[in-house]
C-alpha cells in the first residue's frame, strides 16, 4: 500500500516539472505593494474632499448617498483603465436600475498629477458610450492630491506602485452601500451587467457580500507587468492532480483493508 502510495505522490510531482513552476510563479507573481487588501464591511472617509470635473471641491459623503460604484483608475491609462471604464459604461446601459435615484458611479484618478480637465473630458467620453438617459451627476469623475488619494485608496484596500509616467495596479470596481460601507468587490476589466445588478441590490439592503473572490484569487494573479488576470493553470491542474491522487489512494486502502482475511480463516 506505501508502494502505492509513493508512485502515486511522484506521478504527481513528476507531471509539474520544477523549472516550469518556477518560471510560471516568476512571470506572473504579484509585485510587492501592488493588489487588493479587501476591507468588507468597513466604511470609507465621508468627510474626505476632493475635486469633481470641474474643479469643484466635494465631500465623499456628499456623492455616497445610495449604492454607489467606485471605479479606482487614472485617466491616461493606455489599457486596463480605459477597458474597464469602456466595458462600465456598455454594461451601465444594459442595467435596468435608474442612475442617480438607485445609484451613482464614481470614478477617481489616483494620480496626483491629473486634472480636472482631464476628468470632465472623460467624463464626456464615457458618457457618450450610454445610449440611453443618464443624468451627469450620475457619474462623476474626481482628481485630487496625494494625500487625500492614498485616504481613499487606503480605504478600500487599495494598493498601487508607480512605474514612469504609468502604474502597476490591481482592476477592480468597489461597491458601497448609502452610508459608505464596503459590501463587495468586482475584479477584472469586464463587469457583467448582472453582477452589478446584484451587487447594487445588497448594496441597497447593506448586506456584505460573499468573498467568492478568495477562489479567484486562487485560480488567477494579477500580472502587474502586463496588466492583466491570467489563470494559474499550474496551481489549479496542479491541486486536482493532487487531491485525485490522494482520493484513489484512501479509496485503494480502505479497499486492501475490506480484502483482508479475518483472524482464523
Amino acid at each position: 500500500m506505501k508502494s502505492i502510495l509513493s508512485l502515486l505522490i511522484l506521478s504527481v510531482a513528476l507531471s509539474f516539472p520544477l523549472s516550469q513552476i518556477q518560471a510560471h510563479q516568476e512571470s506572473h507573481k504579484e509585485q510587492p505593494g501592488v493588489g487588493i487588501e479587501e476591507k468588507l464591511g468597513q466604511t470609507i472617509p465621508l468627510d474626505l474632499i476632493l475635486k469633481d470635473e470641474k474643479g469643484n471641491p466635494v465631500r465623499i459623503g456628499q456623492l455616497i448617498q445610495r449604492p454607489t460604484i467606485l471605479a479606482p483608475v487614472y485617466y491616461h491609462c493606455p489599457d486596463v483603465c480605459s477597458l474597464l471604464l469602456h466595458n462600465l459604461a456598455r454594461a451601465l446601459n444594459q442595467l435596468s436600475s435608474e442612475p442617480g435615484k438607485e445609484y451613482r458611479v464614481v470614478a477617481f484618478s489616483f494620480d496626483e498629477k491629473e486634472t480636472s480637465g482631464l476628468a470632465l473630458e472623460k467624463k464626456a467620453f464615457y458618457l457618450k458610450m450610454i445610449e440611453k438617459p443618464f443624468p451627469e451627476e450620475a457619474w462623476k469623475f474626481l482628481t485630487d492630491g496625494r494625500e487625500n488619494i492614498h485616504q481613499l485608496t487606503e480605504a478600500v484596500g487599495f494598493r498601487f506602485k508607480r512605474e514612469g509616467k504609468d502604474f502597476l495596479h490591481p482592476v477592480s470596481l468597489i461597491i458601497l452601500s448609502r452610508e459608505g460601507k464596503i459590501v463587495r468587490y468586482l475584479y477584472g476589466p469586464d463587469p457583467l451587467p448582472l453582477d452589478l445588478k446584484m451587487a447594487l441590490l445588497e448594496a441597497s439592503e447593506g448586506r456584505v457580500g460573499p468573498t467568492i473572490n478568495k477562489v479567484l484569487r486562487f485560480c488567477f494573479s494579477y500580472d502587474p507587468k502586463g496588466r492583466k488576470y491570467v489563470f494559474n493553470i499550474l496551481k489549479v491542474t496542479g491541486s486536482v492532480t493532487l487531491l485525485f491522487a490522494l482520493s484513489f489512494a484512501v479509496f485503494l486502502f480502505f479497499k486492501g483493508k475490506r480484502r483482508q482475511p479475518k483472524a482464523g480463516e
